[in-house]
């Protein structure tokens, strides 16, 4: 996952100062920020989550040993994403109504696509809740948040490792599979299976966000559709996710999402 340190960037580390390494690397804390805060309700303040990010930034800098193998962005952007992810759930900003709507939207989407034996258009799924296309996009928009979340939560899980077995996962050389290593291999193997079952540009838009780290907006560029498109299309995707996760783990998925 991330190659070995040579002796010049170690030292290079090592004679770095805590206030040193916060500093170069607060423009990490707004670039994830801004990931958090493009699928989440505009209600919600992105200094919430720049505060949260740079509690994790310093716990960060306080925490790293540059002699154990691991890169110091890789080391603090899980535990800036962690800091921020925890705030979001301490805000508890997701009303009851909201959550009951994502509940409706994704039982059917997997009981339509069940129906079906494919991947449901658009339209099939407004006309399967009985609301116009427009309505549907709309409603797509207001439960963005709770999906992508959820998914993040699942990453959080790693945040939740003892600080060896932390520093072991980031530093291993891609050769064993991170989810064997945390004991989830069946989470993995679903996960694995629901992404592959996914429509070809919804597929596409989670490959190039959550392993390209590209943008909402860079992703347009790159698809040619507009940045608004692209968030439906994220948003989509992240319900097919956890609708067919609940339905392959069970309540397995919920204990997967509990806090330690």
């Amino acid at each position: 996952m991330v190659g070995n340190l040579s002796s010049g960037m170690r030292n290079y580390f090592r004679n770095k100062s805590t206030e040193e390494l916060i500093f170069e690397h607060l423009s990490l804390i707004k670039y994830l920020a801004g990931r958090f805060a493009g699928r989440l309700p505009a209600s919600l303040d992105q200094e919430d989550l720049v505060v949260a990010g740079i509690i994790g930034l310093i716990e960060a800098a306080q925490r790293f040993d540059p002699s154990r193998n691991i890169q110091f962005k890789t080391f603090a952007e899980f535990r800036i994403r962690g800091a921020m992810l925890d705030e979001l759930r301490n805000l508890d900003w997701v009303p009851r109504s909201v959550r009951e709507k994502a509940a409706k939207l994704e039982k059917t989407i997997i009981e339509l696509e069940n129906r079906l034996g494919r991947p449901a258009e658009d339209e099939e799924i407004a006309k399967e809740l009985g609301i116009s296309l427009e309505a549907y996009y709309r409603l797509l928009e207001e439960v963005k948040g709770i999906s992508f979340v959820d998914i993040e939560a699942l990453k959080r899980k790693i945040e939740d490792l003892q600080e060896d077995d932390l520093v072991e996962l980031l530093s291993d050389s891609g050769e064993n599979d991170p989810f064997d290593k945390l004991g989830l291999k069946e989470l993995g193997e679903a996960l694995a299976q629901a992404i592959s079952e996914l429509p070809e540009k919804e597929r596409l838009v989670i490959t190039l966000y959550y392993y390209e780290n590209l943008t909402m907006k860079e992703i347009g560029k790159v698809l040619g559709y507009t940045e608004s498109r692209i968030s439906q299309l994220h948003s989509k995707a992240l319900l097919r996710l956890r609708a067919k996760l609940k339905e392959r783990l069970g309540e397995d998925y919920k204990d997967l999402l509990k806090e330690g």
